[in-house]
């Protein structure tokens, strides 16, 4: 029976305090305003997406089905993250517990990897359907497709529950407050009481590989893409092709551009403010731009989200 007293005793951490942008009220404000803005765009935007492609059939293709998914992902990893930011820009005391810090942990990462893997997915898809077009619809069937956006899903949960459940059981005996809007691996490693490199070594190198192998992954797939494109003689196809690819590597290095400084580095050089800029571009900004980049180039999804349009206005009159 002694054994349960000696964690409580090395558990005395309840709860975190979670800085987040420490700044005079009038700036707390239009900080709040602002990420509320980019939320409830970013679920329009998202959710508009979703509607497309579920209630038009010309859109029912293995391209827009990914496109449907990666926009409901999109959805969910905004939602784990800008909720708690602006309740806590709200909040007098900045806390959120043991377990609630935890969790938002645990999906934060989850999802951070799944959408890497869903890049990955959407990367291989372009290629397919460009560099083989004649086969495409062979490889790429509906039960490939559903069995790859499956594989996204499990992956990216799968991976994380054991690294983070150990992280859990390290000691946080002392000091509760970290300087940052979310509960991030350095933020919490930093004040754990007992150095646990091991731990951490897994985690950083499990994280450097999901991002190595799928940003090396997608470079790979539009570097085939684009060599075929520019073997096609219509300067009108290389255009429209090149502005596609053009579009999602957008996406793609601003995601993976930030996330790299944050995670395949430990951060201990890097200055709070920076690490806190860094976080909000690949988990706010993300969120809202890829839809706007990987529909907005594209002809049928324009048709879909105007048709949506009109019969919202055709209902309300």
């Amino acid at each position: 029976g002694l054994r349960p007293m000696n964690r409580s005793a090395t558990h005395i951490v309840t709860e975190f305090v979670l800085l987040g942008f420490p700044a005079c009220w009038e700036m707390q404000i239009f900080l709040f305003s602002l990420l509320l803005v980019v939320y409830v765009l970013t679920l329009l935007g998202n959710g508009a997406i979703i509607c497309a492609v579920r209630c038009h059939p010309q859109l029912h293709t293995p391209m827009y089905f990914l496109l449907g998914n990666f926009a409901f992902l999109e959805i969910w990893y905004v939602s784990s993250t800008v909720p708690n930011m602006l309740a806590n820009i709200l909040s007098k005391t900045k806390a959120i517990s043991f377990s609630g810090c935890f969790l938002q942990f645990y999906f934060f990462f989850s999802l951070g990897t799944t959408e890497c893997l869903f890049l990955a997915v959407m990367a291989y898809d372009r290629y397919l359907a460009i560099c083989h077009p004649l086969h495409y619809p062979t490889i790429m069937t509906r039960r490939i497709c559903g069995m790859l956006v499956s594989l996204c899903w499990l992956t990216g949960f799968l991976g994380y529950p054991i690294p983070i459940f150990f992280i859990s059981q390290l000691p946080f005996c002392g000091p509760n407050i970290f300087d940052h809007f979310l509960c991030d691996m350095d933020p919490l490693m930093s004040l754990s009481c007992a150095p646990a490199p091991i731990t951490e070594f897994i985690f950083y190198t499990q994280s450097s590989l999901v991002l190595f192998v799928t940003i090396m992954y997608i470079l790979r797939s539009y570097t085939l893409l684009l060599r075929a494109v520019f073997q096609v003689p219509s300067v009108a196809g290389q255009r429209k092709a090149f502005f596609t690819c053009g579009s999602h590597l957008v996406v793609v290095s601003l995601f993976y551009g930030t996330v790299m400084v944050m995670y395949v580095s430990p951060t201990y050089g890097v200055p709070t403010l920076m690490q806190k800029t860094l976080t909000l571009v690949y988990s706010v900004l993300t969120p809202l731009f890829n839809p706007l980049i990987y529909s907005l180039r594209n002809k049928d999804m324009k048709f879909a989200l105007r048709n949506i349009l009109d019969r919202m206005r055709i209902s309300q009159n």
